[in-house]
């Protein structure tokens, strides 16, 4: 696994201190995107909160993911949150360490209130005397919030007093990327009122689970367990991940979970969870497993893997303008793609940060995580090997059927049944396309799709792929 320091810096530590009628709340950023172009410490939101307890306890419950391993949890993971301003609510996002759990904190315009939310992404420090100090928020404690440092700490101090210097790994950037193209595979399958939603995550165990994958399905008001996989169920992969929502759960007014459609047979699946606030919404995404995290997912490889959505993915980008909801037929009309292309390019932009994906509203929002995740597709193994088997000319196309010539000699075939392709090597028996496409069926997905002689000799090709 690549790993690499990510320098954090920020102005001074992110704050709770009292101030006249209240508590202020003076969250610090670090360098990140804006409409503008890259700042060092841009400011998105300067008012106060509606729900002070609430917010307080769920933007601790986003610091709880990114501070968590829910797998191998004797491992350290630290990694500051990410917000992002999107003109009419602020999002918080984390990723846990083990890359397995993603969660975001959406604080709507009904949450906020005296002040304009600006635009941009970048990074914000929750440091341990924060965190101390936000969980004694009381529930009639006004609280202002600025997010981004005020104007007399820019004009007053030369430079960063702290910096961090946090870990990166490739799979954190790439379980990003495929947590927002699971999702967007999800539908609305239950909405449980408070009582129900208390009584169902009370009831979930702490420790590790064993014995395979749990299922749901909803019953009346609730949910309840079940042993067949049937249409309507949804997959609780490793339920001691949903152990953050605990922060949140008494001010809840109702948890909403969302899943991809399933029949008899489906393996574990993603799911999402998300606690309906007062004014905002905290959403907790499980991988399919607490030892299987996103970035192993595959779900992006058919969208890197043309040059046709990269092109896309370049015109996309530049009609992005911070939108919280991002509409897919608007996008086509203004680029004169169809909205399919346009999709495909949406997932390209995800893989280098630039879109979130929001179950909720079942829409995909603009934001540039405050990273190098362009490395996302240069690293990515399986996508590597595709492009050297083209290169090497190892594909040969016969009707329905493509024969490819590994590396070691040992020759694979693909086979394409109304879209959908399969193949006879060791990981396709393995996943059964669980986890994407294997290199040998994009190699061939490639070649279908026209790559050229020029363009295979310009393939830059690093190392071998599992």
């Amino acid at each position: 696994m690549t790993r690499s320091l990510q320098a954090v810096a920020y102005r001074r530590p992110s704050v709770l201190e009292s101030a006249a009628g209240g508590r202020l709340l003076g969250l610090e950023t670090s360098r990140g995107a804006t409409p503008s172009g890259v700042k060092d410490h841009p400011q998105f939101f300067t008012g106060f909160l509606t729900s002070p307890q609430v917010a307080s306890a769920a933007l601790l419950a986003v610091a709880d993911v990114a501070a968590a391993r829910y797998y191998q949890r004797q491992l350290r993971a630290s990694l500051d949150p990410v917000v992002t301003g999107n003109g009419d609510r602020l999002r918080f996002e984390s990723f846990s360490g083990c890359c397995g759990v993603y969660a975001r904190l959406d604080v709507l315009d009904s949450g906020l209130d005296g002040g304009e939310v600006g635009h941009g992404t970048t990074n914000v420090d929750v440091n341990n005397p924060l965190r101390e100090a936000l969980s004694r928020i009381g529930s009639d404690d006004p609280l202002h919030m600025r997010v981004g440092p005020a104007e007399l700490a820019v004009t007053t101090l030369d430079g960063p007093v702290v910096e961090k210097k946090v870990p990166l790994p490739d799979r954190w950037l790439q379980g990003f990327a495929e947590a927002q193209v699971t999702a967007g595979g999800f539908d609305l399958r239950a909405e449980l009122p408070a009582t129900e939603a208390v009584r169902f995550l009370r009831a979930l165990p702490r420790g590790g689970t064993r014995g395979g994958p749990r299922w749901v399905v909803p019953s009346g008001r609730g949910l309840r367990p079940t042993t067949r996989v049937v249409p309507g169920a949804v997959c609780l992969p490793g339920p001691e991940r949903l152990v953050a929502l605990q922060r949140v759960l008494r001010h809840a007014t109702a948890l909403r979970v969302y899943g991809p459609a399933v029949t008899g047979g489906t393996a574990a699946t993603a799911s999402a969870w998300e606690a309906v606030l007062p004014g905002m919404r905290l959403t907790l995404t499980l991988s399919p497993d607490a030892s299987r995290g996103f970035s192993g997912e595959g779900g992006v490889l058919d969208a890197l893997a043309t040059d046709e959505a990269a092109e896309d993915a370049e015109l996309i980008s530049v009609l992005l303008a911070w939108e919280p909801r991002i509409d897919v037929a608007d996008l086509a009309a203004a680029s004169g793609l169809t909205a399919e292309r346009v999709r495909a390019a949406l997932i390209r932009l995800g893989t280098s940060g630039r879109v979130g994906y929001d179950t909720a509203e079942a829409a995909y929002f603009h934001r540039e995580l405050p990273y190098d995740a362009e490395r996302v597709e240069r690293h990515n193994p399986r996508l590597r090997s595709a492009r050297a088997l083209v290169a090497a000319g190892a594909v040969a196309l016969d009707g329905a059927v493509g024969t490819v010539t590994a590396e070691d000699g040992h020759v694979h075939r693909v086979r394409d049944e109304a879209g959908v392709l399969s193949c006879s090597c060791v990981w396709w028996a393995k996943y059964r396309g669980g986890r994407g496409p294997c290199k040998h069926a994009l190699a061939v997905r490639m070649v279908r799709r026209g790559v050229t002689v020029a363009e295979r000799d310009m393939a830059v090709v690093e190392g071998d792929a599992r």
